[in-house]
């Protein structure tokens, strides 16, 4: 591992030069792509529409990725971290759990018969604490309704019939999985959500983090924000990754080597070879915890695989950035992918790094398999890679992020059986229904909640005390592999001990997918 940097440089090159010009309009694309300069001081981004393609040119001093986006958000030519600028904001998302709140603040600044910014850049995803018989927690999705049809909002992703979350074609489940899968992820745009995770959507190259309900509750009525410029810290992952490896993994390694404060307001920003190697969900996974280290935000530059990702998903046009090579960063971190090995972040804090097989013997009650970090169709084929032909030796429970993750589980297949059925043979208890459940334990009847001081293995975000239900509960963060194993072995297990990987390929849930 190598480190460089600790304060930022100051650079004072400026541009020589300005080229403006345009390329032929060219039928059928979609979005953005390439064309960003990164040496000289021009940037050309190119725009990509489903009608033609269209170079731009941008003068301005070198930037990083996140100084671009929120220059552009703030129709400067430029920024520097530390600035305060307003941005216009191109997505606001809001939950069961923050909504009524946001739209408590909004009733009162803007008053009781204002009318939102826009109806369509308003995200309402109910997800948190929704199959529960707490009254308070299903009145917060009535709020969420009540207010969707008065202001006519069209993306509500409502939920009524409790008792078959299938029953409502309309729901999704975990917002930050949901987002991205119907298309509110894309390049070059600023996302804002009242949850801290939603710095998951910066795997798709946009500026996306956490705001509380007040700062909703304005850009719910103005579209704008206050923003501060955020300072860049690069994290670059070279080689070729190990099949046993996990993004899950590198964003522990990560958190553990800087600490939980240690990216306090900055954005992380993933780079290097590793990044051609990870899928979107892979890359989302790492994007989503940079919050467990202070982060402001977490991003990697959209490419080829973010643009067919989207296909199909959105049909607006976004741009697309990179940094420029002499941009000034606040620090820089390089890691040999080959040197790293399967991690956990032990009680009572993400940045708790432990390597898995220093710690077989931590026996555990339980494991956990969900979240927004740990429960997309990639992550359930992971832990069903290392489960199938295997038994679970201590509960295992099964959380789907959204129907269609849940759908998926049905229906894709490892090895010519479906990851339903490889769990089911292997003694997991069933998926159920989509949300966020015992990640952020949640009303006493949520599903696989520690309400009892246990110890439990999961691949969500955080183990904060009384993070997922009891205060004298144990969690261990890990990957989908490492928690597949430990399901099997009843202890904190590296998936090398139970799993034999192949030596020389990586083998992605991407390439064991069969549908």
């Amino acid at each position: 591992v190598g480190w460089s940097g600790g304060r930022r440089e100051e650079r004072t090159r400026r541009m020589a030069s300005a080229f403006v010009g345009s390329i032929p309009a060219v039928g059928g694309a979609r979005g953005v792509r390439g064309g960003v300069s990164r040496r000289g001081n021009v940037c050309g981004v190119e725009r990509r529409s489903r009608s033609k393609v269209e170079m731009l040119s941008v003068v301005h001093e070198p930037m990083t990725l996140v100084e671009k986006i929120l220059a552009k958000g703030a129709k400067r030519p430029s920024v520097k971290p530390g600035e305060n600028i307003w941005v216009d904001v191109d997505v606001l998302m809001t939950h069961d759990v923050c909504g009524p709140g946001t739209i408590g603040v909004f009733k009162r600044e803007f008053g009781f018969d204002a009318k939102v910014f826009d109806r369509e850049k308003i995200v309402i995803i109910p997800d948190h604490y929704i199959f529960t018989a707490d009254e308070r927690a299903n009145r917060n999705v009535d709020i969420l309704r009540e207010f969707c049809t008065e202001q006519d909002i069209k993306y509500f992703y409502d939920i009524k019939d409790l008792s078959d979350f299938k029953a409502n074609p309309d729901y999704k489940g975990v917002c930050h999985v949901a987002l991205a899968q119907e298309g509110h992820t894309r390049p070059g745009e600023i996302l804002f959500g009242t949850d801290s995770h939603t710095c998951n959507a910066g795997a798709f190259g946009q500026f996306a983090t956490g705001i509380g309900n007040t700062d909703a509750g304005f850009v719910m009525g103005t579209g704008k924000l206050l923003v501060k410029v955020p300072a860049t810290m690069r994290f670059t992952f070279n080689g070729e990754m190990p099949d046993y490896l996990l993004a899950k993994d590198m964003i522990l390694q990560t958190i553990g080597d800087i600490g939980v404060a240690g990216a306090t307001y900055r954005a992380m920003e993933f780079g290097g070879d590793v990044m051609q190697q990870l899928s979107m969900e892979e890359r989302m996974t790492l994007c989503n915890m940079a919050i467990e280290a202070g982060g402001k935000n977490g991003l990697i530059a959209a490419d080829d695989t973010t643009f067919k990702y989207l296909e199909g998903k959105t049909d607006k046009p976004y741009e697309v950035f990179h940094s420029d090579e002499n941009a000034a960063l606040y620090s820089s971190k390089t890691y040999d992918i080959t040197k790293l090995e399967p991690v956990v972040a032990k009680p009572h804090s993400p940045d708790n790094l432990d390597l898995a097989r220093n710690c077989r013997d931590i026996k555990t009650d339980r494991v956990y398999i969900g979240s927004c970090t740990g429960g997309k169709t990639e992550d359930f084929i992971a832990a069903a890679r290392v489960l199938q032909g295997q038994k679970v030796s201590v509960p295992t429970f099964l959380v789907p992020a959204t129907q269609k993750v849940y759908d998926d589980v049905q229906t894709v297949r490892v090895n010519g059986e479906t990851l339903a059925k490889i769990f089911a043979d292997a003694g997991c208890i069933d998926p159920t229904s989509p949300s966020c459940a015992a990640c952020l334990g949640g009303p006493k009847d949520t599903f696989a909640r520690l309400n009892e001081p246990e110890v439990c293995v999961s691949t969500t975000n955080r183990n904060f005390p009384g993070r997922m239900g009891s205060k004298e509960g144990s969690v261990f963060l890990a990957s989908p592999y490492t928690a597949a194993a430990s399901a099997i072995t009843g202890y904190v297990t590296d998936p090398r001990e139970v799993y034999d990987f192949d030596k020389t390929t990586r083998h992605s849930s991407e390439m064991l997918r069969e549908n």
